[in-house]
């Protein structure tokens, strides 16, 4: 009678404690999965809260243009972030770029539409070379393109010769707004997202990301060119970086050779805080521009605030370290 007593028991403690033991995995897995939204949601409330004039029409485009320059790097990081690789190079790319295009339509008399392809096709190039590093020279991600960081820094400089160069008003007209209200950065920050998703979910390009971020080895033995894709990869995060430095610079109304210094760190922070992971094989376009979103709140309310920069500095750190715990719960959970 005791053994039956115990064995009824049983199904009764495990009956009762189900509630519990089904709800806290379910929620561990939602707040995991829709973290960044969620905490872009819950920042917007509290920076709401806090000052009156956050949810102006005028401060939210703002905060738009504020996340564009930073959003297109990230989404070319991305790419390298997916196949399990890093790009540092991506901010000094973005400004050398800029350099050649207003160089080579300024100081040269080159065509507008030649010269932004010239930068364009530079960002590519340094990209291309950086994959070269990397796949071919087998040097580490980080190692390869903080080399390219300082190449691409110091060609900007010996481009322009340390100052600025002005730049072409027809490329300006992607700093201004439309309607006198609509931001163009934004609107290119949106074509570049869409451009970005559509790669890492409809080509084979983007599988193959995935696919060398989840298991290089197994990618390879699949059938799959490694080395190959991570010159495609790295030549992308180029022409991204250099789109970004096209809209920067017009935003300045000049290319500047120092600019985008540090961007290339925002940029990576966009794509971890938006969910991809350090170690590769996850990440989408979406969850990066919630990232740069995430940046550009918490820097725009701060400032609202009447913050310090300095303090600013260590909130983006701690928004970071927090996005990085997130990223290891999810892959433990994962497992």
């Amino acid at each position: 009678m005791s053994a039956d007593v115990k064995t009824a028991a049983a199904p009764k403690a495990a009956g009762g404690g189900a509630a519990p033991d089904g709800f806290g995995p379910w929620f561990s897995r939602a707040v995991l999965r829709n973290g960044p939204l969620g905490g872009l949601i819950a920042l917007v409330v509290v920076m709401a809260v806090l000052s009156r004039d956050f949810l102006n029409g005028q401060n939210l485009l703002n905060v738009g243009v504020q996340a564009s320059v930073t959003a297109i790097l990230a989404f070319g990081v991305t790419f390298v972030i997916v196949s399990a690789g890093i790009d540092l190079s991506v901010g000094s790319l973005a400004a050398l770029s800029a350099t050649v295009v207003a160089w080579a339509a300024t100081n040269e008399g080159l065509p507008v539409w030649l010269a932004v392809l010239l930068g364009l096709a530079v960002g590519a190039a340094a990209g291309l070379l950086s994959g070269a590093l990397v796949a071919y020279g087998r040097l580490p991600a980080f190692i390869a393109t903080l080399a390219m960081l300082s190449v691409g820094r110091g060609l900007a400089l010996v481009i322009s010769g340390g100052t600025p160069i002005p730049f072409p008003d027809a490329v300006n007209a992607l700093g201004d707004t439309l309607g006198g209200w609509l931001p163009v950065p934004v609107l290119v920050m949106i074509a570049m997202g869409l451009i970005a998703a559509l790669v890492l979910a409809r080509t084979y390009s983007g599988r193959a990301m995935f696919a060398i971020g989840g298991n290089e080895e197994a990618a390879r033995l699949s059938g799959i060119d490694v080395k190959r894709r991570k010159l495609v990869i790295y030549a992308l995060s180029g022409v991204f970086a250099a789109v970004a430095g096209i809209v920067l610079a017009a935003r300045l109304t000049s290319a500047q050779p120092q600019a985008a210094s540090g961007y290339e760190l925002d940029a990576i922070a966009a794509v971890v805080i938006g969910g991809a992971s350090l170690s590769g094989g996850s990440g989408k376009a979406s969850g990066t521009l919630i990232g740069a979103l995430i940046l550009a709140v918490l820097r725009n309310g701060l400032n609202l605030l009447s913050v310090s920069a300095f303090w600013q500095q260590v909130a983006t750190g701690l928004v970071i370290a927090l996005a990085v715990l997130l990223d290891t719960l999810r892959r433990r959970s994962a497992r």
